[in-house]
């Protein structure tokens, strides 16, 4: 054992290197200088931890050490990911440095320099370098995952250094520690905390009793020491109006500013929609001989908006070149919405036009206003224009504006569009409210679009309550459309709300109406009498209303009691009730003529001797003509359409055709009919929708002959002719008018058919229609 001993020592002495003493220094100093970079890592490795544990981080701090600490191991110890971090540290580690005082003495200056020489021999570990501490919370981010980790591609190794010019905002700032007392001060000398404490004196303000010792106690606080950023911030957050006037006195007392108070305060009578406060603090300024300035007058004119007085924001924008000031876009933007308003529509226009080409910032109120304006002047397209340029603009839509859209596409009848701008508000996650609704049931039921119109109805019920008005357009459409049995659902709910929806007049002359258009007489007159009992009077639109239906039923002597208690209770017969008597005398048969006449004498004079002209057969035409100039000069427009296809309906049904064509010439001359023809060179058209059955089939007849006078002077006729008569029916008729013309073609071998792809369109050719004219019975002929 001792030999395998020294045969081990003498081996592994021959193994030993003999170094020379050269040799010896180099490995002392290297062993030396390793040993400094060990420490110089493990104090950078404190250093690190120290900062993460400033950014109060919650779990393990991932840090690579330096290289040369072999002796640890763990999971997270990368070599390479150590040296990156180890020259990171370096190239953003400088030495620390005090500046001298320009005022210190030389020798101060020298003993400062010195000691800056012998701390620039060692390395600093507390980094000075102005982007050192968020370089630190860059790293802290990153390492947070170690195995995902990637530092070239955050450029940790060469992180760039600021402008000299842009001072780093770190170089002043100080850390305090959140929990410490000195924390606390600094918060509460605070702007935030100051607003929050100015905040709730305004808030002591609005709960205070409305006196001057009240006020004054709440604001003795401020002592002497109130500014007009204090006075502007309490004043601003109040909502009490009558006692921000006295706050306003106390601020007086201390602050010079007067102006700047006094628009602050106004706008808080504005927040109040307190006008006639307002007035009255605009009276006090002008008796202490102040200037008001725009904002002051922005302030006015805005309150009386919000006040629902656009005549007094006029008044305030007139006044403004008084005093010298000139509006601005935003006092533009507000008058828009006054003038329109006022259904100023030219002013209103005029200056958004303006505002278009000076390219003014405008709200959505205003925008509203201006689609709400060319709606009431009939330009729905304008409507539509403004909505889109709005979206071109960059402005979003709110639901205000969609309300008022939709508004206007119901008042032009545009129920498709409706449809889709509804969509389009639903998609922008806009939930619609009672407007909406209101808006989509009105455009649905002016367009007869039922089914549409109960859909929402159902939708609203799910929602919220409807009211005793929505209720009843609901009515009035179902009697419009002829759906009775929905009508009768609706009118019995409304029976088992609260007295806020119970029905009333206007819901049991809709049940009425709804019952006279489908001729069920019973049941008009038992809502009749249910109408009565409620404490109703019946009205002269269900009078109305119950004497289409006796006249669809023939009953003529109902139609005779009825006229006589409509005037027994004193109603006077007006020109709808006139035109029903007129629409049920043309369905009557001659011996009952004379009975329904006398109702017409009695309740329009003229009319009633128009009508017995043209009964009388030995009546020339052209004393007919002279009569009924009179009576169209001397009735309202809304009736004249419905008389005009009255009297020719009679006309037609005594089978007086001639008569009934003067009537449809003049009809044409007064504009009573417009456009009931077109020619291209395409299609020759004959448009009848909107005519009664009578007054269609006589405006056929006469197209019919100057289709046969343009053959015989030589014209061609299109490859096309068509004749438009729509496919819908009147709410007292039983057919439709295509149904109608469709059985009359027929009857007189017209080749004219029913077209597949355009409904309501009745289309021939020019070689059906030019063997038809030419061999057609002269029977059908109507004199021109």
């Amino acid at each position: 054992m001792s030999q395998r001993k020294s045969t081990y020592e003498k081996g592994k002495k021959d193994q030993v290197p003999q170094l020379s003493e050269d040799d010896m220094r180099s490995a002392r100093d290297a062993s030396t200088l390793r040993l400094e970079e060990t420490k110089r890592a493990r104090n950078f490795s404190l250093l690190v931890c120290f900062f993460f544990q400033i950014l109060g981080a919650a779990t393990t701090c991932y840090v690579a050490l330096h290289p040369n600490l072999r002796s640890v191991t763990g999971k997270y110890f990368d070599e390479e990911l150590s040296r990156k971090l180890c020259e990171a540290n370096s190239s953003v580690i400088v030495p620390k440095t005090k500046p001298s005082s320009p005022s210190a003495s030389e020798e101060e200056a020298a003993t400062t320099a010195a000691k800056n020489r012998a701390r620039s021999k060692r390395k600093s570990f507390i980094p000075s370098h102005p982007l050192s501490f968020p370089h630190f919370l860059h790293l802290h981010r990153h390492l947070h995952k170690p195995l995902s980790v990637s530092l070239e591609d955050h450029h940790i190794s060469s992180p760039p250094s600021p402008p000299s010019s842009h001072p780093s905002p770190f170089k002043n700032s100080i850390w305090v520690n959140p929990n410490s007392p000195r924390a606390s001060r600094l918060r509460q000398r605070s702007s935030d905390s100051r607003y929050a404490r100015l905040a709730l004196l305004a808030a002591s303000l609005d709960s205070s009793d409305p006196t001057d010792p009240s006020i004054s106690a709440v604001l003795a606080s401020f002592g002497s020491a109130a500014t007009v950023q204090d006075a502007v911030i309490v004043l601003n957050s109040m909502s009490n109006s009558h006692n921000a006037v006295l706050a306003l006195r106390w601020f007086q007392r201390k602050i010079d500013r007067e102006v700047v108070l006094y628009n602050v305060t106004l706008k808080v009578l504005r927040k109040s929609k307190d006008l006639v406060g307002a007035e009255g603090l605009w009276g006090e300024m002008l008796e202490k001989g102040i200037k008001p300035d725009n904002v002051t007058f922005t302030t006015m004119i805005s309150c009386a908006r919000f006040c629902n007085k656009p005549e007094k924001a006029v008044e305030w924008f007139e006044k403004m070149p008084e005093f010298g000031c000139h509006p601005d876009d935003i006092t533009y933007s507000a008058m828009i919405d006054a003038y329109g308003r006022l259904n100023n529509v030219e002013m209103a226009l005029e200056l958004y036009d303006r505002a278009r080409a000076e390219k003014w910032r405008l709200d959505p109120v205003t925008f509203a206003t201006v689609i709400r304006v060319y709606g009431i002047s009939g330009n729905f397209d304008g409507a539509l224009n403004v909505y889109e340029e709005m979206k071109a603009l960059g402005a979003k839509p709110n639901l205000v504006i969609y309300n008022t859209l939709l508004d206007a596409m119901g008042r032009a009848r545009r129920p498709w569009q409706v449809k889709t701008i509804y969509r389009e508000m639903c998609s922008k996650g806009l939930a619609p409210n009672r407007a909406t609704y209101s808006a989509l049931l009105r455009a649905y039921a002016k367009a007869r679009y039922a089914e549409d119109a109960l859909d929402v109805y159902r939708q609203m019920r799910k929602e919220m309550e409807l009211d005793i008005i929505l209720y009843n357009m609901l009515l009035s459409m179902c009697a419009d459309v002829g759906s009775v049995d929905e009508a009768v659902k609706i009118f019995n709910e409304m029976k088992e709300l609260s007295n806020a929806c119970k029905p009333d007049s206007w819901s049991y002359s809709a049940m009425i109406t709804a019952y006279s258009c489908s001729g069920k007489v019973s049941e008009a007159e038992s809502m009749l009498n249910e109408m009565s009992e409620a404490g109703y009077q019946p009205n002269i639109f269900v009078l109305t209303s119950l004497i289409q239906c006796y006249g669809k039923a023939g009953r003529t002597d109902s139609i005779v009691k009825a006229f006589d208690k409509l005037l027994g209770w004193g109603i006077k017969p007006d020109d709808r009730l006139c035109g029903c008597l007129l629409n049920v005398v043309a369905q009557t048969a001659t011996e009952e003529l004379g009975k329904i006449i006398g109702c017409i004498e009695r309740g329009n004079t003229q009319l009633g001797s128009l009508v017995n002209l043209l009964v009388d057969e030995a009546c020339d035409n052209d004393t007919v003509r002279q009569e009924a100039v009179l009576l169209f000069h001397n009735v309202s427009s809304e009736v004249k359409r419905a008389y005009s296809n009255c009297l020719i309906d009679l006309c037609v049904n005594l089978n007086h055709l001639e008569r009934a064509c003067v009537l449809l010439d003049l009809a044409i001359q007064l504009e009573i009919y417009t456009d009931l023809q077109s020619r291209s060179a395409t299609q020759w058209s004959l448009y009848v929708k909107g005519l009664s059955h009578g007054a269609a089939l006589t405006a056929l007849h006469v197209w019919m002959n100057d289709l046969a006078k343009s053959l015989q002077n030589g014209e061609n006729l299109p490859p096309l002719l068509g004749i438009f008569t729509g496919h819908g029916k009147h709410k007292y008729s039983e057919k439709g008018l295509a149904s109608v013309f469709q059985s009359h073609l027929r009857e007189i071998c017209a080749p004219f058919h029913e077209a597949p792809d355009k409904a309501g369109w009745f289309l021939t050719t020019q070689l059906a229609a030019e063997s038809w004219l030419e061999s057609r019975n002269s029977s059908y002929k109507v004199a021109a």
